[in-house]
């Protein structure tokens, strides 16, 4: 069930030898396998198959041909520059995509990508009630998933010592600044769309800076107490080093069978505290 964690959540899928098999590498393999297809269909010249499998509002609308709210992001026509940039885009799924998917588990990891592919489709199928809109491309559910990645571990350096949350931020000034010179209001919408809702996915599940100005809004307007009750204090007793451990040995033992970053954003918190009484009681 979507929003439940489970050490199955990061195990592979299935074995190729000593090589796990996860979620990401099946997407990565379903990808250039439909490049591939779509290359021969061009090269046998039925370029117009493909029309029938990308993204057309006017004709969700008149034949309710739905399966284009998912078959477009698979379209990857091989004209121009085009696959050398599906081979760059590919890369940075596996890399970026894996991370993700460890971090969050499958399941959620599964979720998102659905949540990335139907939702920009919806919007612009009903944009589509105004103006025809059309798409067939995977770019923008992809660099969503980099946004992920960076807003999980904004500061992880990458390429020329930059770190993520600003190489995902000149990405989308670059994205946002090219559409709108262009007038293509419709990749814009898409850009964003994918954008928030990337980052808003993981920033539900707890990871992710901390949106102080969201929460100082819901407290302001927020229901407030009528009256404060405030608690009876009590002694505390100072945590044993031996109490410290035994609050974090299922902790502990999640590392040790599938890697510290199988565990969830509440577990990393309770492991930084657990480490922080330790130090002050060395000191």
């Amino acid at each position: 069930m979507f929003g439940v964690t489970t050490s199955d959540d990061y195990r592979p899928v299935a074995w190729m030898g000593r090589y796990p098999v996860d979620v990401t590498t099946m997407l990565v393999g379903v990808h250039i396998v439909c490049a591939i297809l779509t290359a021969l269909v061009f090269a046998i010249g039925h370029s117009g198959m493909v029309n029938y499998l990308m993204f057309d509002s006017a004709e969700i609308w008149s034949g309710a041909q739905v399966w284009r709210l998912i078959t477009y992001a698979f379209i990857h026509p091989p004209m121009g520059s085009a696959l050398l940039w599906f081979a760059i885009e590919m890369y940075m799924l596996f890399v970026f995509g894996r991370e993700v998917e460890r971090f969050i588990g499958q399941r959620a990891y599964v979720a998102l990508y659905l949540i990335l592919l139907l939702l920009p489709a919806v919007v612009l199928t009903v944009w589509g009630l105004w103006t025809r809109t059309a798409m067939a491309t995977s770019g923008a559910i992809h660099f969503a998933i980099f946004v992920a990645f960076a807003t999980i571990y904004p500061n992880v350096e990458l390429f020329l010592r930059i770190m993520a949350k600003w190489a995902a931020l000149i990405l989308a000034a670059i994205g946002t600044l090219s559409a709108m010179a262009a007038h293509d209001w419709q990749t814009l919408v898409v850009l964003w769309t994918s954008v928030g809702a990337a980052f808003l996915f993981i920033e539900l599940r707890g990871a992710g800076p901390e949106l102080v100005w969201w929460s100082d809004l819901k407290a302001r307007f927020g229901p407030k107490p009528k009256f404060h009750v405030v608690p009876k204090a009590r002694p505390r007793r100072v945590a044993e080093s031996d109490d410290v451990y035994a609050s974090i040995d299922s902790i502990l033992d999640k590392i040790s069978k599938f890697g510290i970053g199988s565990l969830t954003a509440s577990e990393r918190r309770q492991l930084d505290r657990e480490r922080e009484r330790l130090l002050k009681k060395s000191e």
